[in-house]
């Protein structure tokens, strides 16, 4: 393939938004160019190439799209050698449209087909016209793929794409497709070459990851493969999102209770406390059930840090409907929350419900339900004053730190921790313990000296500039590697 243009590597820049699932399709896109030949631009303003991952899930996501491709649209005039591409739910979504909409880009391709993205941008390079290609079913399963991984230290597994459920207010799963399910082995796998890295933790990923076994008909396949998990040497830490309350079984609970690295943090999605509104929304859970789960969690593990979803102002929620959720806050008492404003999405069935709720309605609803968040979790997080905690070390997580000469990591239980260093020189993937001085309702401080300063594989990796790079693991089905190569273009892009 010729990736080259004026005798240099082309360059590129992902960008990415929405979910984690998005986030590790990126880093699969990072591997697909590498591969091919491209290699990541230092200024991503000047890359010849710009990648779109989109999110589909809400309603500014297209608003968002169309506004920064506006905002490129100059820059592609000055460089017609520049190309754009965009991928994702929302390029699943709107197919065609994005071109009929932003005629300046080259490539559009969708959830199923990521690893056709190099072949289609020398495809649109050569015939100098917008390439559009959208599978409806799976082409290989993600994972086959090649990957640049963006951390040292921690790296998301994906154990599962797509889900089986019908929500009324989502879309993915007509983005994503029915469930498909990884062999253990096959995840394993992946996890020990993370390791054998330097990766000290994993996130396993799936649109509803605790459904996981669906496929090849085992319901308690899942709290297995934690345990599994368990038996990796050098794995410290084990993290999983998200799970679907009515999946939730118990052998999960004591899986992640008597399992040494799996973490005590747990998202649970609750998105309404209302069972009228839990049924629109055809969540098959209802209040009490939601309630027993995190009565259970709690009874095998007191420190675990729950954290969940909450949609405000879904069709038809009134007033009673709206306490019921803060009644469920109250008692639940999470430790942080992802809310959402309701919006409608087209293609969904919420979209067409009566009894949309007025938008000042829902802003007053709003406000209410962060008031009442902030002081429960500025409350839990107060406990843990004068407690030592073990603390992963990070990049990028403490925006501030720099200012404060403080560093900052992700406690065991998910928290954000910005720590001072003392006498120490700890680097990302390093693990330091340290005693909470101060709580604020989003992080915790440590003003002290650390305890302890553990060096890691991971922190080597990160000073010597070594990012995990997988290329692949084989669930025996085709793999995808660098696309035969097209003829040259002659004359460059002149869109």
């Amino acid at each position: 393939m010729t990736t080259e243009l004026h005798g240099a590597p082309r360059t590129y820049d992902v960008r990415t938004y929405g979910c984690q699932m998005n986030v590790h399709d990126s880093e699969r896109i990072s591997g697909l160019m590498e591969d091919a030949g491209y290699v990541r631009a230092a200024d991503p303003d000047g890359a010849d190439i710009v990648v779109f991952n989109t999110c589909a899930v809400r309603e500014n996501a297209d608003n968002r799209l169309y506004g920064n491709l506006g905002h490129l649209r100059p820059t592609k005039l000055r460089n017609p050698g520049m190309q754009i591409a965009v991928g994702g739910c929302l390029a699943q979504k709107d197919r065609g449209d994005i071109v009929k909409k932003a005629p300046w880009v080259d490539v559009v391709f969708g959830t199923h087909n990521i690893g056709s993205l190099p072949a289609l941008l020398e495809r649109a390079r050569h015939n100098n016209e917008a390439e559009v290609e959208i599978l409806e079913s799976l082409e290989v399963f993600p994972s086959t793929l090649p990957t640049k991984r963006e951390s040292t230290y921690a790296g998301w597994v994906s154990i599962s794409v797509g889900c089986n459920n019908t929500c009324t207010f989502c879309i993915v799963p007509s983005l994503r497709g029915k469930e498909k399910d990884r062999r253990p082995g096959e995840i394993l796998a992946e996890v020990q070459a993370l390791v054998a890295e330097g990766v000290l933790e994993v996130t396993l990923l799936g649109q509803n990851v605790n459904s996981y076994g669906v496929e090849f008909g085992d319901r308690l396949a899942f709290g297995k493969l934690l345990r599994a998990c368990g038996e990796v040497d050098g794995l410290e830490r084990v993290r999983f999102t998200s799970p679907h309350p009515k999946d939730f079984t118990d052998d999960v609970i004591a899986a992640m209770a008597e399992t040494p690295n799996v973490c005590h943090s747990l998202h649970m999605p609750l998105q309404s406390g209302s069972d009228r509104v839990l049924k629109a929304m055809r969540r098959s859970y209802r209040q009490d059930k939601y309630l027993g789960i995190i009565d259970k969690v709690r009874s095998a593990m007191p420190d675990a840090a729950i954290t969940t979803d909450i949609i405000v102002g879904f069709p038809g929620e009134t007033e009673e409907d709206f306490e019921k959720t803060l009644e469920v806050v109250r008692e639940a008492r999470f430790s942080s929350a992802f809310t959402f404003q309701y919006s409608k999405r087209p293609g969904t069935p919420a979209a067409t419900m009566d009894e949309q709720v007025p938008k000042a309605v829902v802003q007053q609803r709003y406000e209410r339900l962060i008031a009442l968040l902030e002081d429960i979790t500025w409350s839990e997080n107060k406990k843990l004053v004068g407690e030592k905690v073990e603390v992963l070390v990070a990049v990028g997580e403490g925006r501030k730190d720099e200012r404060t000469g403080r560093l900052s990591g992700r406690a065991r239980d998910g928290r954000l921790v910005h720590f001072a260093t003392g006498g120490t020189a700890p680097r990302p993937g390093d693990v330091i313990e340290t005693v909470i001085t101060y709580a604020a309702p989003h992080h915790l401080n440590a003003d002290g000296d650390p305890l302890s300063h553990r060096r890691t594989r991971a922190g080597d990796a990160y000073e010597a500039g070594r990012m995990p790079r997988m290329q692949g693991v084989s669930l025996g089905l085709p793999t995808i590697g660098v696309p035969a190569p097209l003829p040259p273009a002659t004359d460059g892009c002149t869109r």
